[in-house]
């Protein structure tokens, strides 16, 4: 007899972003999704990251640590700015505290698939993983670390970070996919978060299946509330919400680097080159 499916929606980077926020949280409504589990990087960048965070206590059943989440608030940074100064200011009493002491992961079972949940990488918080990584580094997605503990190895990981969705898989099921970011979305700018669907708790194969979805908002009121607020760094935040373009890259006038890069070696490329010069040479 087959169990029923329940659906878990799984976000992650609000960014300070609470437009975005109550956007994607009314698509999940309007979906009869009841389960939320946010995968950090609740505040900076934008503007209301003391709203975010009390939703997201509200609203989330499982909160992990983002790499902002551990920095911003951290008594011992020694990296200050306006802007960092200003977002650590919009933080309410004891938000900072809550987001420092939040678990590194989450781990869970579903459809006979053990799920890890982290918000970069399973060594750190603060060392990201992009989607054109290596074998290595998709074999090391799936390792227990000090940093995860010493449970049972994931067969699917997902974690955000990158503000930049993908899926994947190899032959051994192993599966690995990035929420993308709900209030920071980088190169397609609209919020996304994945839908996550299968027999929760269940150690028996069973349908599985991982969504993204896209929900448009209104960018124009976010960038009003910011501008209202007096909130720095303003420029960038625009480029973030309205085109996509990293805030470095627009402050620097440099083309966004978030496309697949040749994985060609230079010694590879140095080596083919040679090889075709002889063989030119020696048809010449």
């Amino acid at each position: 007899m087959r169990q029923d499916l329940e659906r878990i929606a799984l976000i992650s980077d609000v960014h300070g972003n609470l437009t975005a926020l109550g956007a994607v949280l009314d698509d999940i409504d309007a979906r009869g999704i009841t389960r939320i589990f946010n995968l950090g990087d609740y505040v900076g960048k934008g503007p209301r990251g003391k709203e975010v965070v009390d939703v997201c206590r509200e609203r989330c059943e499982v909160n992990i640590l983002g790499n902002w989440d551990d920095a911003l608030p951290d008594p011992d940074r020694d990296d200050d700015s306006a802007a960092l100064a200003w977002w650590l200011a919009q933080l309410s009493a004891g938000q900072g505290e809550w987001l420092r002491g939040l678990p590194f992961s989450h781990d869970f079972l579903i459809s006979g698939r053990q799920v890890r949940l982290f918000h970069a990488s399973p060594t750190s918080v603060h060392r990201r993983i992009r989607f054109d990584h290596d074998e290595a580094e998709f074999l090391e997605l799936f390792s227990n670390t000090p940093a995860t503990g010493d449970g049972p190895p994931p067969t699917v990981v997902g974690y955000g970070d990158t503000h930049d969705p993908y899926y994947e898989v190899d032959r051994e099921r192993r599966t690995v996919f990035n929420t993308g970011s709900v209030g920071n979305s980088l190169d397609d700018p609209t919020p996304v978060y994945v839908i996550a669907e299968g027999v929760c708790g269940s150690p028996d194969d069973a349908p599985f299946s991982l969504q993204s979805v896209r929900v448009p908002y209104d960018v124009e009121a976010e960038l009003a509330v910011a501008r209202a607020m007096g909130m720095p760094e303003l420029d960038g935040y625009a480029a973030e919400l309205r085109h996509g373009v990293y805030r470095r890259d627009f402050f620097t006038g440099t083309a966004p680097a978030y496309h697949r890069r040749s994985r060609e070696s230079r010694e590879s490329r140095e080596s083919r080159e040679s090889r075709e010069s002889r063989e030119s040479r020696a048809g010449s």
